[in-house]
């Protein structure tokens, strides 16, 4: 078994808060996990977007943690503006 990088356990760690804080929030786990899925496929050495995400993650994290949250907004492309 490999070990982890200081990046890495911060990732995970911020994985295992959000399930937590998911956990009393219907319809929350599912978006955790498929998002969470998505950016698995990202390059360990693309350092900074791993960065950016985490840093992002901690927002959406503590947005999720208040009592008046109901969902949580996404950032989408378009993909043409016409």
């Amino acid at each position: 078994m490999s070990r982890h990088s200081k990046l890495q356990k911060q990732v995970l760690a911020l994985y295992r808060q959000f399930l937590r804080a998911g956990r009393d929030k219907p319809g929350f786990l599912p978006r955790v996990r498929d998002e969470f899925r998505a950016n698995a496929a990202i390059k360990k050495t693309d350092v900074m977007h791993i960065e950016y995400l985490y840093r992002r993650g901690q927002r959406q994290l503590e947005q999720l943690k208040d009592v008046n949250t109901k969902q949580l907004g996404t950032f989408a492309k378009n993909k043409e503006r016409g």
